[in-house]
């Protein structure tokens, strides 16, 4: 029995970050509304190319294909386009065999209301202010930022990387650190702190969901040991010891538990994805993500007192 969408893993995606709409974008800037209507309809049957977030969503929805008697994840567009203008988005979907079906067409306006009412744990936009205003409604939303899109169709793995704090924790510890700008005021408070769980982040609901996903390969692993896992998470942090402590007793508490965890103690985490190449890298910080968005996809997600001005 497929599972209803109140109880699947949902991800929210604007057009603007699974495709690369640069083209159509440009026409709408400098000739207007009609002939951006124009260009979609004389181009209805050619394909936009793959956007940042495309070989993330990819290996995805292929996680339904592991599990085909559950089908527990799913992907809605989320599209400030008309219908009419964004026949050739779901055109473009139905090229590269994207299990997309749903979708909210918002007609110019900001899809983000209707983050909940598809029961998405994440919004993905390369719009700043659509992500912004998700945020400030405490959605789940993130920036996915320009970068080279690779997509290498026999790596099956999907890899997705967390920083924590702001991200999957709440900004706590940050505002410690920001408010004394001392790393020694920040250990001392995360030391006496230590047996006390973080509140949840933006994109907790999201790791957790992701964790439990993680469970049921497990266990198919388990019955079937030729079955090989899709998913690999990691936690990428500048935190180190004895801050570490603070997010394994976090991570505990809420019965998730990564696959790799790096407390890199302020090294460049580009060192460390480099090497991991995660198809999806969230990071409250943009100076985090700066080094390395040419390579690795990129997502900024714009809350807490690390983007306050």
């Amino acid at each position: 029995m497929t599972y209803p969408i109140e109880k699947k893993l949902v991800i929210g995606v604007a057009s603007s970050a699974l495709f690369d709409l640069s083209e159509s974008h440009s026409v709408f800037l400098n000739q207007g509304q009609e002939a951006y209507r124009a260009h979609q309809e004389q181009n209805l049957d050619r394909p936009f190319p793959r956007g940042v977030a495309f070989p993330f969503l990819r290996r995805f929805l292929s996680i339904n294909q592991a599990f085909p008697e559950h089908m527990p994840v799913e992907v809605v567009l989320l599209s400030r386009n008309s219908p009419e203008t964004g026949l050739r988005i779901f055109r473009s979907i139905q090229h590269y065999q994207l299990d997309i079906t749903r979708a909210a067409f918002t007609t110019g306006k900001s899809p983000y209301q209707y983050v909940p009412a598809f029961n998405a744990s994440l919004f993905l936009s390369a719009n700043t202010e659509d992500v912004q205003k998700a945020i400030q409604a405490q959605y789940p939303a993130g920036l996915v930022l320009p970068s080279k899109i690779y997509d290498d169709e026999t790596d099956h793995e999907l890899r997705v990387a967390f920083d924590f704090d702001g991200v999957l924790a709440d900004d706590e510890a940050e505002a410690v650190y920001k408010r004394n700008n001392s790393l020694v005021e920040f250990q001392a408070h995360e030391t006496r702190h230590m047996t006390v769980p973080h509140n949840q982040g933006p994109l907790a609901d999201l790791f957790t969901k992701l964790s439990h996903l993680q469970q049921l390969e497990n266990q198919q692993a388990k019955d079937n040991p030729s079955y090989q896992k899709i998913l690999r998470i990691a936690i990428v942090t500048a935190r180190n010891a004895p801050a570490h402590e603070r997010v394994t007793t976090t991570l505990k508490a809420w019965g998730v538990s990564p696959d790799e965890t790096f407390f890199l103690g302020g090294m460049d985490k580009s060192r460390i994805l480099s090497i991991l190449r995660p198809h999806m890298f969230f990071d409250d910080q943009l100076g985090h993500l700066q080094p390395s968005s040419e390579k690795i996809p990129m997502v900024h997600i714009p809350f807490g007192v690390s983007n306050q001005s």
